[in-house]
């Protein structure tokens, strides 16, 4: 009996696992196929989405693998500070004294002093009580709603907000309503409602400036609002902190209203060293809220040393001199004005995130190919990244380029478009 049990059992295993593979061969065969047919036709819209690699440090001229020299325009890199020695000073200095990483999450055993200093210095910068780091601005976008926010509370979103806030909205129980891009009279509308439906708690969101467009959100009227229907204003930076403003504090001191708006979601991984790492600044206990109840902050590594010692070089550079911000908007202002010249549709007014709109995916895939081969690296924008029919190129001014650099890219796209019919 035991011989027959020893033999049966293994043999029934064996045929149960051969099944099983067949199984799973037959449905990975399935999703191949479907996958392979989806990729194929982002392809052929100009969809497909394809990385070039590079094989230098971050700057206005970089290397590709391919051993080409090229000027960047498509990099968020705005104060030039990816490759700034004294960032990467930072950086190592950090990495020497600290460690690499805390192999741990925060409230275990990952805060060192340096995630302290680094909080303490952006509530300064920001004026808030108090502030947290996260990993990347996601995170910080995806794990602030639900940690504050209940089913008696409203998220009032605009709609053209980044892909990670309406992440955040969605995995909370608040309700929801969202506003036409920009557009205070639609949000008011929504405020009313908000208040007929009984929300408790109504938090207004919005990106500060929209990274697909370069619109500035008309933070004044939006203040207004929030003071009018009792509500609070959450907004997101990235696009704004180092560099907008006149000492580069964002959107708020673009427009002068400093301290009315209550939660500031930003990266340090743009303008602010171009590495990694997003923070919530804010009231003392919405942040300590954040501490208690973020998955995101709760269940991730702590942010590495390296990009601690980084971020803090970066804000010594943001806030002891004014040419760089000088020098970005300079260039912005001529790459506009030249753009708009040759006869170029633009998005946009005074921010260095320069949409040149094209339409057709196609068209806008095509002429970024062009571009490459003129020595100008910039990137085609479509649907699902932009709505459908408006593909662009969105090109990115930086305080790194000089005017010659500047004068080199509109010369480029002036050439292009008038191969592609683009322009006359």
């Amino acid at each position: 009996m035991f011989r027959v049990l020893s033999v049966s059992a293994p043999r029934a295993a064996v045929a149960l696992s051969t099944t099983t593979r067949a199984f799973y061969s037959s449905g990975r065969q399935l999703l191949q196929g479907v996958l392979t047919e989806q990729l194929s036709a982002m392809k052929e819209a100009g969809t497909y989405k394809s990385e070039r690699v590079i094989s230098t440090p971050q700057s206005s001229e970089i290397r590709l693998q391919t051993g080409s020299p090229v000027l960047n325009f498509c990099a968020n890199n705005y104060l030039g500070l990816a490759d700034n020695q004294s960032v990467v000073q930072g950086a190592m200095k950090a990495l020497e004294t600290h460690g690499n990483g805390l192999s741990s999450v925060r409230f275990i055993c990952g805060t060192q002093d340096i995630h302290k200093a680094l909080e303490k210095r952006i509530a300064e910068f920001h004026g808030t009580e108090d502030a947290i780091l996260y990993i990347s601005c996601f995170d910080a976008n995806a794990g602030i709603f639900e940690a504050i926010l209940t089913d008696e509370d409203a998220v009032i979103s605009d709609s053209l907000n980044h892909a990670s806030i309406i992440d955040g909205i969605r995995l909370s129980k608040a309700k929801r309503y969202r506003y036409n891009n920009c557009d205070v009279a639609d949000l008011e509308e929504k405020l009313k409602q908000a208040d007929k439906d009984g929300a408790r708690v109504k938090l207004i969101a919005t990106d500060g400036v929209f990274s697909m467009d370069g619109a500035v959100a008309p933070l004044p009227e939006i203040c207004d609002l929030a003071d009018k229907y009792n509500a609070l204003i959450f907004m997101d930076e990235c696009h704004a902190t180092g560099f907008f403003g006149d000492t580069g504090r964002g959107t708020d001191e673009f427009h002068g209203v400093r301290g009315r708006v209550d939660i500031i979601n930003s990266t340090l991984g743009k303008a602010v060293g171009g590495a990694a790492g997003g923070y919530t600044a804010g009231p003392r206990e919405v942040v300590d809220m954040l501490r208690q109840r973020s998955r995101p902050y709760l269940f991730s590594n702590s942010l590495p040393p390296a990009m601690v010692g980084g971020a803090m070089a970066a804000f010594d550079v943001v806030t002891q001199s004014d040419e760089p911000r000088r020098q970005l908007r300079a260039n912005t202002k001529l790459f506009r004005q030249r753009m708009t010249d040759a006869g170029f549709t633009l998005k946009g007014d005074v921010h260095p995130i320069v949409p040149v709109m094209l339409g057709d995916a196609r068209l806008a895939s095509d002429m970024a190919d062009r571009l490459l081969k003129r020595g100008i690296y910039v990137i085609g924008f479509s649907f699902p990244v932009v709505p459908r029919d408006q593909a662009r190129i969105r090109v990115q001014l930086s305080a790194s380029h000089t005017t010659e650099q500047v004068n080199r890219c509109v010369d480029a796209f002036i050439e292009v478009g008038r191969e592609l019919g683009v322009i006359n």
